[in-house]
């Protein structure tokens, strides 16, 4: 039998026989390591340790100290315990597949009777009493025909077009859990034992059709989560509670802040409250970008074909357009009846992104070298196609607004651009309450344009600027887009979750189609460089973030309802009007609550509303003409002069860089 060479990670090679199993190959290195090994890592494919090996290869075995690792082999051999406890208590459910998810996994049931949220606790005791079986995990691979008759036989039908859809050159993996088996890719654990027992849960039961296709079988579908200990569990759950008193659609509707509605599906009807802390932050941007060189425009909604035929995004983004037909042979008509003219029809869209319209404003008259760089903002209005299916909230939309910017420059201009950006980014993210954030830098892909020389060039330009502004950064290899890299910057909220909003992209490439030029020292014309940056990303997606991160209660600055001020008794209604349009003239969104309600009443109501101040009127303010100031959150009031809250609430009502 012919030999191989395997390479550990410590660079040392060891010589076996071709075909040996990462199992063997820990065993060989110390029985400590045998017993702990849970998979390997050969030529940087996750590997089973039953698997053999055919070649020369670099090896790594794992133990439950590698989290990645153990994470998605813990989750896909929980998908398929938990199929195998439906199995068992249910035999005539029906299985189809449970892939790994980020935090666990699901899989998806073909069963008559739905199952209830009590069936998932019987469930879960079942699947610890499997887990404690401690059960082998074994695998073998089989030929096609007889895989299907197995499972022609067994009554497993979704498994069979499961294995019609696989490429005949792709084995046909079947694991056995115990006695219970499963057509899947693998990897596996070696057994059911080696799963932690207190660190799952199942969390819900939705409906999924077949494959994904509506006109087929509507399947039942089971979430669930796993860590690798139980503390760990315990944070995920402790964060999802957290998560759903935050969630953006419930404190959009206790703040009246917005709402939608199926005859606009993806699309946000703003109320006045939602409107305002939407139009405090463009303002707030207005100002912060005016500062940092920046110069607004604005570009058209629908726009024809022919752009972005020449830009490119016709051929790639088309799916994700919304188009718009106008027969120009109809000039002036009315009659609906009067048939369009085809030969006469324009093709146009609504815009998906901005930067083919900023081109269009960069190419009016001549630009020379001393005009760059040149940076045009616009809070550019955006329509795109996304699946009913993916639409959540204010967060994933079909209708929203960028606070998108291009900057025109020269090569050599692009890691002072850089740098700028991302100390003008940090600025706003502190601002705004995101102190910390991460810096990802997507280098050159396989497939790309440019040469080496240029992408050697702008890649040390960006590498440069990150470390200029001192800050430090992940490696994404291989994630830039064709035609140049980007940094991409994810903001972490109050409870540690992750969001991507800013963006900072290198592009000499729609300059070119666009056909965009400006003369430079010698004379000549030149291509500019093309930075796509936004910072805040979607308007519509950032203050769903906000809302979320603040739990409602957003900086005073930026709450939409400032200030209530409301009267204990009927005879303080006038000072409490008083007192509103006082802090009204001294810049502070403040209302008057004069309603026949008793005060306790009143405070619960506004406490929903997340209004950041109410202020209590009655006899003894009237007379001393002070108010009772109650902070949202605080149990303990206090009382203070008109005149000093009033000073003091004006303060608190400028934005940040105002002050």
């Amino acid at each position: 039998m012919a030999q191989i060479s395997l390479t550990l990670p410590d660079g040392n090679a060891r010589h076996y026989q071709a075909g040996i199993t990462p199992a063997e190959v820990a065993a060989d290195i110390s029985t400590s390591l045998a017993k702990k090994a849970i998979s390997a890592t050969v030529n940087g494919k996750h590997w089973d340790l039953q698997w053999p090996i055919p070649g020369d290869a670099e090896i790594a075995i794992h133990t439950m100290k590698d989290e990645v690792q153990a994470n998605e082999l813990v989750r896909h051999d929980l998908a398929h315990i938990m199929a195998r406890a439906v199995q068992e208590i249910w035999p005539d459910t029906k299985v189809t597949i449970g892939p790994v998810i980020e935090n666990g996994w699901y899989y998806d049931f073909d069963r008559a009777e739905p199952f209830t949220p009590e069936d998932l606790g019987e469930i879960e005791k079942k699947m610890k009493e499997i887990i404690n079986r401690r059960d082998p995990v074994t695998t073998e691979v089989w030929e096609r025909d007889r895989a299907i008759k197995h499972y022609e036989d067994n009554n497993e039908p979704y498994k069979v077009e499961l294995i019609e859809a696989i490429p005949g050159d792709e084995p046909l993996r079947m694991y056995w859990h115990g006695d219970w088996q499963d057509l899947c890719r693998g990897p596996h654990l070696q057994h059911t034992g080696q799963v932690p027992g207190d660190a799952f849960k199942l969390m819900s039961i939705a409906g999924a059709y077949w494959r994904g296709d509506s006109k087929r079988q509507m399947l039942q579908r089971i979430y669930g989560v796993a860590f690798l200990n139980r503390d760990k569990l315990k944070a995920h759950l402790t964060m999802l509670e957290e998560a759903a008193k935050r969630d953006h659609r419930k404190l959009g509707r206790e703040m009246d802040l917005f709402h939608m509605q199926e005859e606009a599906p993806g699309q946000v009807f703003w109320h006045p409250n939602g409107w305002t802390v939407y139009t405090t932050l463009q303002d707030y941007m207005r100002r912060k970008q005016r500062a940092g060189g920046y110069r607004e425009i604005n570009t058209p909604q629908v726009v024809d074909r022919k752009l972005w035929e020449a830009s490119g995004h016709w051929d790639k983004y088309q799916h994700h357009m919304f188009l718009v037909e106008v027969d120009e042979s109809r000039d002036g008509e009315t009659d609906d009846a009067v048939v369009k003219d085809k030969s006469q029809t324009r093709i146009n869209a609504l815009k998906p992104m901005n930067c083919p319209c900023h081109v269009q404003v960069f190419n009016q008259g001549l630009k020379s070298y001393r005009d760059l760089p040149l940076r045009l903002a616009e809070f550019g209005s955006c329509n795109r196609f996304e699946p009913s299916g993916a639409l959540h909230g204010i967060m994933r939309v079909r209708g929203f607004t960028q606070d998108d910017a291009h900057i025109f420059c020269t090569e050599e201009q692009i890691q002072s651009e850089c740098a700028r950006f991302i100390d003008f980014l940090a600025n706003i993210y502190e601002e705004l309450g995101f102190p910390e954030f991460e810096i990802r830098f997507a280098t050159r892909p396989e497939k790309r344009v440019g040469s080496e020389e240029s992408w050697d060039y702008v890649e040390g330009a960006l590498e440069n600027a990150i470390k200029a502004v001192g800050r430090d950064y992940t490696l994404e290899p291989g994630d830039g887009a064709f035609y140049g890299p980007k940094l991409d910057f994810y903001l972490t909220d109050a409870i540690g979750r992750v969001w991507q909003c800013g963006t900072f992209q290198v592009d000499p490439n729609l300059p070119e189609r666009l056909g965009a030029s400006y003369i430079a020292a010698d004379g000549d014309k030149h291509r500019p460089f093309m930075l796509h940056r936004a910072t805040l990303g979607s308007f519509e997606r950032f203050i769903g973030i906000l809302i979320e991160n603040w739990e409602g209660k957003l900086p005073f600055w930026l709450a939409p309802r400032q200030v209530v001020v409301a009267s204990i008794t009927s005879e303080a209604d006038d000072y409490v009007r008083e007192v509103a349009a006082t802090l009204t003239a001294a810049g502070v969104r403040a209302e008057a609550d004069t309603r026949n309600e008793k005060i306790n009443y009143k405070v619960r109501e506004h406490s929903v509303g997340k209004v950041p101040v109410i202020l209590a009127v009655g006899h003894r303010e009237v007379e001393e003409r002070t108010v009772t100031i109650r902070r949202l959150g605080e149990k303990q009031t206090s009382v203070a002069s008109l005149a000093d809250v009033t000073a003091a609430l004006k303060i608190e009502a400028t934005p940040p860089d105002l002050l």
